[in-house]
């Protein structure tokens, strides 16, 4: 089977290995579609990744074959590659290592994932793709439980005023997720693009930070008082600095996006507001399940993310990796096998 292994710093090699055979417990699945996320271009960049892995957590296929004792799943199964209930003792490094570092400790899952034409995984790890939901779609089921986990995390309540900074893949998905969860949202991103996109899933309106003061607007917008929570999905210096200034008092503000860079903050200018703080990470076998229902139910458009450009071949991904090496308006890339 043909596969992008990770050689070394910033260079995939892509080339043929042989397909794995299902053992006790496992499914062979046969992936369809395989999205960029951008912490894997992170690994790339970083070095943060593995000699000799296949990355890509994010995919949907069908299930190929089954091994000894997986009664629960048969050949032709469409499924998301993740999701499961983790069993005991299986849970991943982030959610279960006491003090996970993902700068410092990387990808520590070295098995064979989404950037090949098939992978194996236990028998418990995917879920079932529900009627409705395209492959592409269901490869973004993983970042779609990132936005749902950050807004189940939040204090969000029905006809709260919600912001959010960075309308990239993450933030779309946030801003649908706010949506659906009964919130008025006001975005902040300078790309046309993704400030069309933005609009077209719901936002009542986009700030382009370059042209006019986030801030200030966001504050007029609200009557003064600034949204009730806001979630940076850009993890900038000054979209999180943003973040905290536009805040209403004892509003609360969540970081989704991962910062590559030293935040600088002042606590003295944002804690007499009583001001909450609370970060976000992936997300949980509940969130991505909650996804998927989202996605069959139409309130989580993932075309909204893709355009005509969005789709490659596994042959072109070190030069598409090389390309998100630099800041882009791309929303979403997925690989079609």
């Amino acid at each position: 089977m043909k596969a992008a292994i990770y050689r070394s710093k910033q260079l995939f090699e892509v080339t043929d290995i042989p397909t794995p055979k299902p053992e006790q417990g496992e499914v062979l699945i046969k992936v369809n579609r395989s999205a960029i996320c951008g912490t894997d271009v992170h690994a790339f960049m970083y070095d943060l990744a593995p000699t000799g892995a296949v990355l890509g957590h994010e995919f949907s296929g069908v299930i190929s074959s089954v091994g000894a004792g997986v009664t629960h799943w048969k050949e032709g199964d469409r499924v998301v590659g993740g999701g499961g209930e983790w069993p005991v003792g299986k849970e991943p490094p982030a959610r279960s290592h006491p003090r996970y570092n993902y700068r410092t400790m990387g990808f520590v899952n070295t098995r064979t994932r989404g950037y090949a034409e098939y992978t194996l995984l236990d028998d418990w790890a995917p879920i079932p793709i529900p009627k409705g939901v395209t492959d592409e779609a269901a490869a973004l089921t993983e970042p779609c439980s990132v936005a749902v986990h950050a807004v189940r995390r939040s204090s969000l309540s029905i006809g709260d005023t919600v912001a959010v900074f960075g309308a990239g893949p993450i933030g779309l998905l946030v801003t649908q997720v706010a949506i659906a969860a009964g919130a008025d949202v006001i975005v902040s991103e300078p790309a046309s693009g993704r400030s069309s996109a933005a609009l077209s899933v719901g936002a009542r309106t986009v700030i382009d930070p370059f042209e006019r003061d986030p801030v200030a607007h966001m504050v007029e917008l609200t009557g003064g008082k600034g949204p009730d929570v806001v979630f940076d999905c850009a993890g900038l210096k000054n979209t999180l600095q943003q973040a905290f200034d536009v805040v209403r008092r004892a509003g609360q503000v969540v970081l989704v996006a991962v910062p590559w860079e030293p935040l600088p903050l002042l606590p003295a200018e944002w804690m007499a507001r009583e001001i909450d703080f609370r970060s976000s990470w992936g997300g949980s076998p509940a969130d991505w399940k909650i996804s998927l229902d989202l996605m069959a139910s139409g309130k989580i458009s993932a075309s909204s993310l893709l355009s005509d450009s969005s789709t490659i071949t596994l042959d072109e991904i070190q030069e598409h990796f090389e390309a998100l090496m630099n800041p882009s308006t791309q929303l979403q890339t997925i690989i079609r096998m």
